[in-house]
């Protein structure tokens, strides 16, 4: 599988995949994982959010392998602005691995909050972030219930550029693919047998009808996998980086900037520091 094209642009400006014995290595590396973190927490299993998406539907590949089908429990969560055709990819993930999983509608839940503050409701941004922290807060209501640890499900690429809700889909309790960039996590799921159709699937968070990962960062994932990796997290220097990737200096500010902006999103809440008396 690693030498498959599909799972690469034919644009994408730098080759992030890894090699099969990598594919292998990975794939293990993050089951021990998940089983590990499962027993440290001395928990009876995970709770993961599916969104019909290629990295909650690796993610529930890798725990299934890591926990069972019984250390699984899915929660498929729509609102009015998801499209019923990644609903249904969500409930095929949960049936094709054979875990137990809740269809809850959030639309009642968010509804109550624009009631309690209607001057927000309108707001674009401020509204979709509602939706994603309602379905944090359904996932660990299970969780503690059902005494498992709550999954998440973001990457590298998103984690680098803060494209996650604060306290929404990153209050979670780890994230099992938090270090491969979304072309790896593509790789991986194609490696893992999760079907061709979602691993190529266009992007989304779903915050508001029509919305696409892409065309809100300004960016391909492609593109912007390969400025994290040679500048961002490698050592290549702007002019460097235009120069071996053909991209723009608008680019590479562009990801400089997400990356600069949502730093206040990879740390817990500051203090200051101990005043001595």
């Amino acid at each position: 599988m690693s030498n498959d094209t599909s799972v690469l642009s034919d644009v994408a400006p730098l080759d992030l995949r890894l090699s099969e014995a990598e594919l292998d290595a990975t794939r293990d590396h993050l089951t021990a994982f998940i089983r590990d973190t499962v027993e440290d927490a001395g928990a009876d299993g995970a709770v993961l959010g599916l969104s019909g998406g290629i990295d909650s539907t690796l993610t529930a590949y890798l725990a299934v392998e890591a926990l069972g089908e019984d250390g699984l429990h899915g929660l498929v969560m729509p609102s009015e602005v998801n499209t019923e055709g990644n609903m249904s990819d969500a409930e095929r993930v949960a049936q094709d691995l054979g875990i137990e999983y809740d269809v809850v509608e959030i639309n009642p839940i968010v509804d109550s909050f624009f009631e309690a503050y209607p001057e927000g409701a309108d707001d674009q941004m401020a509204a979709g972030n509602v939706r994603v922290r309602a379905r944090g807060i359904l996932n660990y209501f299970v969780a503690n219930h059902e005494n498992r640890i709550v999954l998440g499900t973001g990457n590298r690429s998103e984690a680098m550029t803060g494209y996650f809700t604060k306290y929404g889909d990153q209050a979670v309790d780890c994230n099992p693919i938090g270090n491969l960039y979304k072309q790896q996590v593509r790789q991986l799921a194609s490696h893992v047998g999760v079907p061709e159709d979602l691993v190529m699937k266009t992007p989304s968070a779903e915050m508001w009808m029509g919305q696409t990962d892409e065309e809100e960062m300004g960016l391909t994932y492609d593109t912007l996998d390969a400025i994290l990796a040679l500048h961002v997290d490698g050592p290549l220097s702007t002019s460097a980086t235009m120069r071996t990737l053909d991209v723009t200096e608008e680019q590479v500010a562009r990801v400089v900037g997400l990356v600069e902006a949502s730093e206040h999103k990879r740390h817990m809440p500051p203090a200051p520091d101990s005043l001595r008396l």
